[in-house]
């Protein structure tokens, strides 16, 4: 069978700072090469995508050598973290940009949805942009106005529908455009992480279309976002990307797995030491431990078991008091989707920063969480700012335990809540 989409080779560079080739002489420069049938030389200065990294160079590559194919009907998951380069590559794929060296084959048109309003005119109504997206995608009107009911009432933006898109919420219009991508019949739907701007209940229908689009229509899917259970759910294959590389492509379980992995490797590094932060820095989070009841530290924990999270702040700026601040971490599975936070704010108390280096505590009577493998986010702010932000500081097990203490153990629940049950009649 032939891939619906075939990448070769695929890169994009940007050059940092600044629009165009920046000066004449550079411009001489490439064309000089180019009549000469040699290699554009500033393509050569480029560097690979990290943002953790200073470079003194005036060029990046966003994406570098990406090779892969997507066969009809296939749902392809694209993950990484941010900055790696997934927004770029769905951007290419889409036509919006073009790459800076490799090339794309085509078996079918492509619908899109990767940023909010993307191809509406905003001047125009929701009706009128329906009919213009069609027209860019090759369907006639007669095409356009047999799905247009279909579209509006998928939208839920009924009432709305012949006022200009300018006044419509970023929600709204996110509902409209998901419709008109999905319901144009383009052979290739490519969505952005643009749908976490929706609410709970629409992104659970636009992730039911998309199964729908895939498995009874037999199109294809390219589908970005950092949630990893909508992508195990909806994909059957996938693309890891690392600074602008592939890292893994393939199977969709394994590829998560491995996103998952490298998340872990970070934890492995002194917390102190560690720059994949943000923040002011005006205060690190440089030290944090899980200790069991016996207060010894610990990696592991069960389930109905007393526990504590113990945090070391340093203050950065000797001599200045911080005050007014916020401490949560936020517990969350491997892929960083939160399940639980903790915070000061959350007890009505806010802490004042005086000495060097300040210990605080996080005490859980009940660990209420089932057997599984968990991260700690941790950030520190003021009424202001972020202090610092850091992600996956450490990974904990939590082990089979009886939470309510009755022999009864469910392992079908992500939390446990304490609770209580009378009968009255």
């Amino acid at each position: 069978m032939k891939p619906i989409i075939k990448v070769e080779n695929l890169s994009k560079q940007y050059r940092l700072g600044a629009i165009g080739t920046g000066t004449i002489r550079n411009d001489f420069k490439r064309w000089w090469h180019s009549i000469q049938g040699k290699e554009d030389p500033f393509l050569k200065i480029g560097e690979t995508n990290d943002r953790s990294t200073k470079s003194k160079s005036d060029f990046a590559w966003a994406l570098k050598d990406i090779n892969f194919e997507v066969m009809p009907g296939e749902v392809l998951g694209v993950i990484g973290k941010n900055g790696a380069g997934k927004s770029t590559l769905l951007k290419i794929l889409s036509k919006v940009t073009g790459p800076t060296t490799g090339s794309i084959s085509y078996n079918g048109r492509i619908g899109s949805l990767l940023e909010v309003g993307t191809g509406f005119h905003p001047e125009l109504s929701g009706r009128e942009n329906i009919f213009l997206n069609g027209a860019i995608l090759g369907m006639t009107k007669n095409e356009i106005r047999s799905k247009l009911d279909e579209i509006i009432d998928f939208s839920g933006c009924e009432r709305y529908i012949d006022t200009p898109v300018k006044r419509y919420s970023s929600g709204m219009t996110v509902r409209l455009g998901f419709a008109v991508a999905a319901h144009l019949e383009p052979e290739i739907l490519v969505v952005d992480e643009v749908l976490a701007v929706g609410d709970a209940e629409f992104q659970k229908k636009a992730i039911g279309k998309m199964q729908d689009v895939s498995q009874k229509d037999g199109r294809t899917v390219l589908f970005v976002s950092h949630n990893m259970m909508s992508i195990k759910k909806l994909c059957t294959t996938g693309l890891l990307l690392k600074n602008g590389c592939v890292s893994m492509s393939g199977d969709i379980s394994k590829v998560i797995n491995a996103y998952e992995l490298d998340n872990e490797e970070k934890v492995k590094l002194d917390l102190g030491s560690r720059s994949d932060r943000t923040g002011n820095g005006s205060v690190r989070i440089t030290k944090c431990t899980l200790k069991g009841k016996s207060g010894q530290d610990t990696t592991s924990i069960s389930c109905g078991e007393e526990f504590v999270i113990e945090v070391v702040l340093t203050r950065m700026l000797k001599n200045v008091n911080i005050s007014d601040v916020g401490i949560s971490l936020n517990i969350c599975n491997l892929s960083g989707d939160k399940i639980l936070q903790l915070s000061n704010d959350f007890l009505g108390q806010r802490i004042r920063i005086t000495n060097n280096t300040t210990t605080i505590q996080y005490i859980i009577k009940r660990l209420p969480l089932n057997p599984g493998r968990y991260t700690i986010r941790a950030f520190i702010s003021d009424r202001i700012n972020i202090l610092d932000w850091i992600e996956h500081v450490f990974v904990f097990d939590v082990e089979e335990g009886d939470f309510f203490g009755s022999g009864v153990i469910d392992n079908s629940s992500i939390f446990f809540t304490d609770h209580s049950f009378k009968i009255i009649s």
